[in-house]
């Protein structure tokens, strides 16, 4: 989340005035994050955060919003989009497609322990069942052809040991099938700062705007590379042990996900490499913005390359 259109206070006002939520009293723009404008809007009948789309289309959206409103209604805790007079929950404003939901409790945490994991891996799991009866269907737009033209843009700028590293996970992913695997909508960036915690539970599953029809082990791993990852790139155990198993008891996983696992984690660490390479090397401009570090991605990378045995071990008892 960033702020890259700014909407001033009195827009805010009249924006609102399409909708039952009362009185505007407080418009705070939201800087972590690096896709879209965000802002907490705070009015007489509660609190919501406002989302600018600024690299979706209109058409794109509808998706979106109704995945969150399917997965809200199915007891998923995700934010529940807010309908105007006219029955709408996607709107336009300076230009923008744009959207008003539910602000939800709880606060993303920077250091979670294995039970933060362990309640995060439920969660997925339950969002994955919950999906299953949702129809739509949209294609992962971070598929293996973005990553081979992404990697094409960003290696110039990369140093001879990481550019040797780039060639041969590019190579390794060509090979690697997960046409097999279990897939259907997944979250696709289920990082530590898209959950807010409370507690030990999970108060609210946030940003689904890179949600898509792909293999649900490769949301698994997403989650993994961020939620149990030490500050090295190497996986701890309890932390991966504790999430893996919580998944497992609500949506049992298979040998063919068991098998692909370590591959999986190297898709995964690769594809926002690229994504943290391409947005330092060629910046969207913003008000408030928030470029994320790409070495964090790869020393993951890295790691996930050298210990692939080693993955092993931590897999699901």
């Amino acid at each position: 989340m960033s702020v890259f259109t700014t909407v001033s206070f009195e827009q805010m006002q009249q924006w609102l005035k399409g909708y039952a939520l009362g009185e505007l009293l407080d418009l705070q723009g939201i800087a972590s994050g690096i896709t879209n404008t965000n802002y907490f809007v705070t009015t007489s009948k509660g609190r919501y955060v406002l989302t600018l789309f600024e690299e979706h289309g209109a058409d794109e959206l509808p998706y979106f919003i109704d995945l969150m409103t399917h997965l809200a209604e199915r007891g998923i805790p995700c934010p529940h989009p807010v309908k105007n007079h006219a029955g709408n929950a996607l709107g336009e404003l300076n230009g923008k497609p744009a959207a008003l939901v539910s602000c939800l409790a709880g606060k993303s945490i920077e250091q979670p322990l294995p039970e933060h994991c362990a309640a995060i891996g439920a969660v997925l799991a339950r969002m994955h069942i919950a999906g299953t009866s949702f129809q739509a269907e949209v294609r992962n737009l971070r598929c293996s052809g973005w990553r081979v033209a992404t990697a094409a843009k960003v290696a110039p700028f990369l140093d001879a040991d990481n550019h040797q590293m780039l060639q041969a996970q590019l190579a390794f992913e060509q090979e690697f099938d997960t046409a097999h695997l279990p897939a259907g909508v997944i979250h696709a960036d289920l990082f530590r700062d898209n959950v807010l915690m409370s507690g030990d539970e999970v108060g609210g599953v946030i940003d689904f705007y890179y949600a898509c029809h792909d293999a649900l082990l490769y949301d698994i791993a997403i989650t993994v590379n961020d939620w149990c990852v030490n500050t090295d790139g190497t996986l701890e155990a309890a932390r991966v042990s504790a999430l893996l198993n919580a998944y497992h008891a609500v949506r049992p996983l298979t040998e063919a996900e068991h098998q692909a696992w370590p591959g999986m984690l190297r898709v995964a660490a690769m594809r926002f490499w690229l994504s943290r390479l391409n947005d330092l090397h060629f910046p969207q401009a913003g008000e408030l913005t928030h470029a994320k570090d790409p070495q964090y991605f790869e020393r993951i990378l890295r790691n996930s390359i050298a210990g692939r045995e080693q993955l092993l071990t931590l897999w699901v008892g």
